[in-house]
């Protein structure tokens, strides 16, 4: 009866907000794509619209992440219990939907409201992420923009723009936990790897990404990333799509080879 309680709560009322944004502008200098989304082999692909379906950026992350990597995430799994650790995603994933939600309709003047505990939660979070971290949005893209590399890979991300002046790829995150610098390589190599598409299809020079991190207890954290640090991680993300495509290839001679086998 909870859950069906919570259900019943979760619903967003898009009204007219008052421009709280400041200086805030929307210059909706590109034509972004549509996209569908698709499970193919169990890992998220993107269409978007050019006849090919794209593994996601962060298919390629979670691909081609070291084995210690693994191990530490299969031992915190084994150590909470699978399914704690289970509700513990699940939770995050609903906490992190809703704060983008939240966040995405704030920069497009409208309110959205989510009356769940989860989502009450969320919006605290967002609206610390507003507080602390939204004044140097300058100028808007747009947001939750579909980008990808033509037969590459695809994805999505939360703002493109003008942050402190400069061209960059924005994304929000919600964490249980603040983090430290030297965790989050992958949401660098997850922006990078958003800039270079953009970069590739719409001619830019994004050499920029930005996070804007809040914790569930309401401890916010920017982390900024610039030129040949981003650079490198750029560089991190061509290595990796590499490593991902030889991956692949090397499982389908092998799916090949237990066939033949098979006959």
């Amino acid at each position: 009866m909870r859950g069906h309680g919570e259900n019943m709560l979760r619903y967003y009322e898009r009204v007219e907000s008052e421009d709280l944004r400041g200086s805030m502008i929307w210059n909706k200098r590109f034509e972004y794509p549509t996209s569908t989304r698709a499970l193919i082999d169990g890992k998220r692909h993107y269409d978007v619209g050019t006849n090919e379906k794209l593994p996601s950026v962060t298919t390629i992350l979670q691909a081609t992440q070291s084995e210690e990597k693994r191990k530490k995430l299969e031992e915190w799994r084994k150590r909470m219990g699978a399914q704690y650790a289970d509700r513990v995603k699940d939770i995050a994933a609903l906490r992190g939907t809703s704060m983008h939600t939240y966040l995405e309709g704030y920069i497009k003047g409208e309110r959205h409201l989510d009356l769940t505990s989860v989502g009450k939660e969320a919006g605290l979070m967002a609206q610390k992420v507003i507080e602390s971290g939204l004044g140097d949005l300058g100028e808007v893209w747009g947001t939750e923009v579909t980008l990808y590399y033509p037969g590459l890979y695809a994805g999505a991300t939360d703002v493109v723009g003008l942050y402190g002046g400069r061209e960059a790829i924005i994304d929000f995150k919600q964490t249980n936990k603040p983090k430290q610098r030297e965790w989050i390589d992958d949401y660098f190599t997850q922006l990078a790897a958003y800039a270079m598409a953009h970069n590739y299809v719409y001619g830019t020079q994004i050499q920029s990404g930005i996070i804007l991190m809040c914790s569930k207890d309401g401890f916010f954290q920017k982390f900024e990333v610039f030129d040949k640090e981003f650079q490198g991680y750029m560089h991190t993300f061509l290595k990796k799509v590499d490593q991902y495509y030889a991956n692949c290839t090397k499982d389908k001679k092998g799916q090949g080879t237990k066939n033949d086998q098979k006959v």
